[in-house]
This record gives structure tokens, sequence and C-alpha cells, in this order.
């Protein structure tokens, strides 16, 4: 069985969607712990006002919420690109390395949250994505 640049393409949509759904498990695990433990008050989650959560609490909901960024604009390209048939090495390697970013992204997120390390993880992925783009645009046009 042989890959090709469209079952690449495939794989990461796929990928990036388990991880949006990992997060969320993540995200409830730590709400349910904290209101548990009395660490947020039940009333608070009739309007999701989550300010005085523990900080874990708020990294993953803020984690959760970046999953529906630049990755919307990631399954958009890609749609796109499959769709038009204006795929190929160069655009499914970008779409591996996009999810791979966002992975480790999340990882640090979600742990040490080591700041410069996150952003330089975001704009990794974010350069992946432009890439994606500028490839469908070239190829396209």
């Amino acid at each position: 069985m042989l890959i090709n640049p469209t079952k690449i393409i495939i794989i990461s949509m796929f990928l990036q969607t388990f991880l949006t759904f990992a997060v969320m498990v993540i995200m409830g695990r730590r709400r349910f712990a904290a209101a548990h433990k009395g660490d947020i008050p039940l009333a608070a989650f009739k309007t999701m006002q989550l300010s005085q959560a523990p900080e874990n609490v708020q990294l993953a909901s803020r984690n959760f919420e970046n999953q529906f960024e630049i990755p919307v604009l990631f399954f958009v390209v890609c749609l796109l690109g499959l769709h038009l048939q204006a795929t190929g090495w160069f655009f499914a390697v970008n779409s591996a390395l996009f999810v791979i970013s966002r992975l480790a992204h999340s990882w640090v997120h979600l742990t040490s949250n080591h700041v410069l390390t996150r952003f330089r993880l975001f704009m990794l992925g974010c350069l992946f994505v432009i890439m994606q783009w500028i490839a469908l645009a070239v190829t396209f046009i």
C-alpha cells in the first residue's frame, strides 16, 4: 500500500480532529476535577464564567478554543485543495508538519506552558498553513 499525498492530507485532517477531541477530554477532566475539589463553584458553569478557575483548567479551555482558530484555515485549505485536485507532495508535507506543530503546541500549552516555545510552535504552524495556501494558489492559478 503506497502512501500518496491525498492520504497524507486526509490522515493529517483526522489527526487534527482527534487532537481536538483529546484536548476536549483533557479540558473536561480538569473541569470536573476542579469542580469536585470545590475550586470552581457549580454555578460558574451556568454562564461559563471560569475566570476564577485554576490555571490548569484555564489553560485546557484556552487550548480547546485554539483548536477552532488556525486549524479552521487548515481544514478549509485542505478541503479546497482536495476538491480542486490542486494538491501534491509539498501541500501534503505541509499538512503533516502543521499537525505535528499543533500536537507539540498543545503538549507545551497543557504541560510546561513555556510561552516562548509555545509561541514559536504556533508561528511554525501558521507558516505551514500559509505555505499550503500559497501552494494552492500557485497550483490553481
